[in-house]
């Protein structure tokens, strides 16, 4: 996937979204590419707007998804892990060889997650998740 209108190579496109993928953070992504850290953080808000776009899509699917839960929100002391302080809670659906959805949550409840794949996923469809399987 290349950016049109990009003046980065192709070559430093793909490590980009290697590293956004990976989690890495846009300065660090910026040292391993050789690209300004501006750059970097430019190119992963487009990242994000773009899949923000493809969230915005309402159809319900079918076949096997993988979900899962991140935190956002950069470092900060206090409490870490899980529902770590001041984080915000993503939930995402990811379509084996395609789509994602993701959506801001206010917390990772089954309670609050499982209304969310029940809408988005068919029933019948498979659902994996941090190394279970679920027949929906």
């Amino acid at each position: 996937m290349n950016m049109r209108k990009s003046r980065l190579s192709s070559y430093k496109q793909e490590r980009l979204i290697e590293y956004f993928v990976s989690g890495s953070t846009a300065r660090i992504s910026s040292e391993l590419v050789n690209v300004n850290k501006s750059t970097a953080a430019y190119y992963f808000h487009r990242l994000r707007e773009i899949i923000v776009l493809e969230t915005e899509n309402t159809d319900v699917l079918s076949g096997e998804f993988k979900v899962d839960e991140s935190y956002f929100g950069g470092h900060r002391k206090g409490k870490r892990g899980r529902g770590a302080a001041n984080k915000v809670p993503v939930f995402g659906i990811l379509k084996r060889g395609g789509r994602v959805y993701t959506q801001v949550t206010s917390d990772a409840s089954s309670k609050t997650l499982i209304p969310i794949i029940e809408e988005r996923i068919m029933p019948d469809s498979i659902v994996y998740s941090d190394g279970w399987q679920v027949m929906m």
